[in-house]
């Protein structure tokens, strides 16, 4: 049974690219949160399959959340979204337990492929 993705970035518009490539290739979009602290109360609420969550972001920023996540649940899978420059951020967070990290801005394959990667 596939509970879907969970989306978290700050920006609107970027949420909804992410779910219209997800949505196109067939995957379920169980919620979107705008920031770390609302993906935190997202995950607790749906325990989605899978968490897209941005680096930077107001409130809470990915890094924390996904620390804060990890607490909830040491099987969240958790791909991280990062701008171009933001490698130790990256790196960062993949310490802290995320799986892969796509680039903004988006391509859809990577994102497919690293949403496919992090589900197996």
């Amino acid at each position: 049974m596939t509970k879907g993705i969970l989306i978290v970035d700050d920006a609107s518009f970027m949420r909804m690219m992410i779910k219209d490539i997800l949505t196109k290739n067939g995957f379920e979009i169980s919620g979107e949160a705008d920031n770390g602290i609302n993906a935190v109360e997202q995950y607790k609420e749906l325990n989605p399959d899978l968490v897209i969550m941005d680096i930077t972001m107001p409130e809470m920023d990915g890094i924390q959340a996904v620390k804060e996540i990890k607490e909830i649940d040491q099987e969240a899978k958790i791909i991280m979204c990062s701008a171009m420059g933001q490698q130790t951020m990256v790196i960062e967070a993949i310490q802290a337990g995320a799986k892969d990290f796509i680039v903004k801005p988006f391509q859809h394959d990577r994102v497919i492929e690293a949403v496919k990667k992090a589900l197996n």
